[in-house]
């Protein structure tokens, strides 16, 4: 589990190839107490540490993920929005975050409102009942609280801190983002027999 409170922006030196690849990333988080096999979600993606050094680490990435995330399209270069895994008694920053991307949604706009940015993201139509205003959502793993819904479009504001300390300072209209649905509207789904799906 994780809060969507972004600690580091990491980057991909490195893909290896195999049926499923295995990416080494660089990184600034202090490593020295993550045990192989602990998770850390990587643009919001939740992925195993198989192999780490004192300022790198490397996760080995299913053939599902790579389908569902823009994991697929990562390059050597590529910036990551990082965040180990939530222990218990940490602060709860942002919200319950699992780390399981639903879907991909692509940012439709983006333009300067006082000191921070609004940005407005399309969702696949089956994912657009379960965006609420005022609730939360997990977009490249940013725990972000949703402004006004429109169909399967969205809005947020992003405060001048969160656009220097994740990848989305650089993001751009046309860009895709992952997108989890918050846990509370994937079981209120699921308890009313709707299903949430592309």
């Amino acid at each position: 589990m994780f809060t969507g409170i972004i600690t580091d922006i990491g980057t991909l030196r490195e893909i290896r190839p195999s049926s499923d690849p295995v990416f080494v990333i660089d990184t600034a988080l202090d490593l020295n107490d993550v045990a192989l096999g602990a998770s850390i979600a990587c643009a919001g993606v939740c992925l195993t540490v198989i192999e780490h050094g004192a300022d790198w680490f490397a996760v080995q990435v299913s053939a599902e993920t790579l389908a569902r995330s823009t994991l697929k399209a990562w390059r050597a270069g590529q910036r990551i929005n990082l965040e180990r895994a939530l222990k218990v008694g940490d602060e709860l920053g942002g919200h319950i975050v699992s780390g399981h991307v639903d879907a991909l949604a692509e940012i439709v706009e983006r333009r300067r409102e006082g000191d921070s940015e609004r940005f407005a993201f399309r969702v696949p139509d089956a994912f657009a009942r379960a965006v609420a205003p005022k609730g939360s959502v997990a977009l490249d793993g940013v725990s972000l609280t949703v402004n006004e819904v429109q169909g399967a479009r969205f809005g947020v504001n992003i405060i001048p801190h969160t656009l220097s300390h994740t990848t989305f300072g650089a993001a751009k209209v046309g860009d895709p983002v992952n997108f989890e649905v918050d846990m509370l509207a994937r079981y209120v789904a699921r308890l009313t027999g709707q299903v949430l799906a592309e």
